[in-house]
């Protein structure tokens, strides 16, 4: 079980480092996703009808020292660093920032000519600028003089992480190749996420698992997720404002992590849940589920309260998840592995997320983006978890059925013999077609034997009696022991069996002891459809037994049914 704890440290480890590398070891694989040169800004409180230009030429009124989220709410303007650059025909240039919660954004590009070119969009407008990635962009306006800085006035700003988030200037080339890299990222994403839920969904219909149904909630809550955070959605409904994508970004999010959860509880063995675990399961899906729900109604009233209590609900499901591990490694579970190595990377990078969210840890692009990337690997290893619990309930299913089909074998046999009993015998026996023979076959002064010889030499003679019926009658006929010293063999016309043949082979058959034992044979025919037809035929079998009996044993007769 300690591995299982040890994969997830070891783990944990490795995706800390990687997403809290420096910035620019990350961006030397990956600038596709933060496209363009980063532009440092600086910031003031907004005041009514201020003008653009007068507000630029005032540089001494912005704080470039202080970080943005301790301003709190409200209107602003943002102005960046110079930017020295020229837009052109052949390169035309592009102003980038992270879509936050907004309600009004006003862009003034300064030329340094004195010429302003300004742009400004609401909630809706600033949706119809997204671009994958949830980044917001604004074409730069061609001119003859090079920018020289971005001015910005935001209106209805939340400020729950920055008022303007990296702000970049980047040419259409750069744009281009971060929206196909982004666009590639997600489509790998997605096709992951669909294979992965009609598998699963497809598995379920056969075997049922409530397990493969909770993944299969979870990996579609993550696709509905990733559709707005990505800025897809704003691509698919542009006219939906910006603020409700967001909205809509966190509720998917709280869903996709109580579905994990349900997926965590559902996965582990039944033994590993107490009362006291359940009823904590339950409470922290249900907390979530809340947070998520009342973000997305209450954030546009007192955004900065709802996003508060949203992060602390996401810090108290460390929780529940630590409480599983630890339950599941003291009721030694045989999964906590595949849980470790599944769940690694998501509690890491949730962790770490809350912690820039609530300012512990500096922001990154890669870092607001590492819930996704998580997850995905959580799905994908999450798979490979669910076909091992798969194999390891097939291989208990199979022994279950074997044992199952053995116990079936030995409750139908007579432990003495191995012959069929009587009960078997009559389940096989009633219900066959057409005329059968029945000969009822016992042995002649038995109990003699067992006095001469002991009860463990009579039981020698009975499995000694019953080999010599085996090699005697043919493959489609049945044998059972139906009493004490009485056995039956059932054969239709086509397979006769000659009780003449079985009374000579038994006189030649040396017995223990080199006893001498006879037996007395009654056989009857007629049908056997139904239990009065048993009835009718054993009689008629026992009678013609007692004939054979009252005539000196040691021989065969032949009775015909009663009509």
């Amino acid at each position: 079980m300690t591995r299982g704890i040890v994969t997830l440290l070891g783990l944990a480890v490795a995706w800390a480092v990687l997403l809290l590398a420096p910035a620019d070891a990350r961006a030397q694989g990956w600038s596709a996703g933060t496209a363009g040169r980063p532009l440092a800004t600086c910031i003031r409180r907004a005041a009514p009808d201020e003008d653009p230009r007068r507000v630029a030429r005032n540089l001494a009124a912005f704080d470039c020292v202080t970080p943005h989220k301790q301003f709190g709410s409200g209107d602003f303007w943002v102005i960046s660093e110079p930017v020295g650059e020229r837009a052109r025909s052949r390169r035309p240039l592009n102003a980038r920032m992270l879509s936050l919660w907004q309600d009004r954004v006003t862009l003034h590009v300064i030329y340094a000519d004195g010429r302003v070119a300004t742009m400004s969009d609401d909630a809706v407008g600033l949706t119809k600028r997204i671009q994958l990635g949830a980044i917001v962009e604004y074409p730069i306006p061609r001119h003859t003089a090079p920018v020289d800085r971005l001015l910005w006035k935001i209106e209805g700003s939340s400020n729950l992480y920055a008022v303007v988030r990296n702000l970049r200037i980047a040419t259409d080339a750069q744009s281009n190749r971060a929206n196909l890299f982004m666009a590639a990222l997600y489509a790998a994403f997605a096709g992951l996420c669909i294979a992965l839920l009609t598998y699963n969904l497809a598995l379920w219909t056969t075997l049922r698992y409530r397990f493969q149904l909770a993944y299969a909630a979870m990996v579609a809550a993550l696709m509905a997720y990733a559709f707005t955070s990505s800025g897809a959605l704003a691509w698919l409904v542009p006219d939906i404002p910006n603020t409700l994508r967001l909205r809509l970004n966190y509720l998917l999010l709280t869903t996709t992590a109580a579905s994990a959860i349900w997926f965590a509880r559902s996965f582990f063995e039944e033994h590993v849940f107490g009362p006291r675990l359940r009823l904590l399961i339950r409470v922290s899906i249900g907390a979530l589920l809340a947070a998520g729900c009342g973000f997305a109604l209450f954030a546009p009233y007192a955004p900065l309260i709802a996003h508060t209590l949203y992060n602390w609900v996401f810090v108290s499901m460390l929780v529940p998840i630590t409480a599983i591990v630890l339950s599941a490694w003291c009721n030694r579970s045989n999964f906590l592995w595949l849980f470790g190595l599944a769940w690694a990377a998501p509690i890491v990078a949730g962790c770490l997320r809350v912690l820039a969210g609530l300012g512990v840890l500096p922001w990154s692009f890669w870092l607001d983006n590492s819930t996704l990337m998580s997850m995905a690997a959580e799905a994908l290893l999450s798979s490979i978890a669910i076909t091992y619990r798969i194999r390891l309930l097939s291989q208990e299913r199979d022994a279950a059925v074997a044992a199952e089909t053995v116990a079936r074998r030995l409750a139908d046999l007579d432990p003495l013999t191995g012959l069929l009993n009587r009960r078997a015998f009559l389940g096989q026996a009633i219900g066959r077609s057409g005329t059968q023979t029945l000969l009822i076959l016992d042995l002649d002064r038995f109990k003699q034997v067992n006095d001469t010889i002991g009860h463990d030499g009579g039981d020698e003679v009975l499995r000694t009696v019953a080999r010599t019926l085996r090699g005697l009658v043919p493959a489609s006929a049945m044998i059972a022991r139906i009493g004490g010293e009485e056995f039956a063999v059932l054969s239709t016309p086509a397979e006769p069996v000659d009780p003449d043949r079985i009374l000579a082979r038994l006189r030649a058959t040396r017995m223990p002891f080199d006893l001498r034992v006879t037996a007395s044979i009654g056989s009857a025919d007629g049908p056997l459809e139904n239990e009065r037809d048993w009835k009718a035929l054993y009689r008629a079998a026992d009678r013609a037994l007692f004939d054979a009996k009252a005539a000196g044993r040691d021989r065969a007769k032949l009775s015909a049914v009663a009509a």
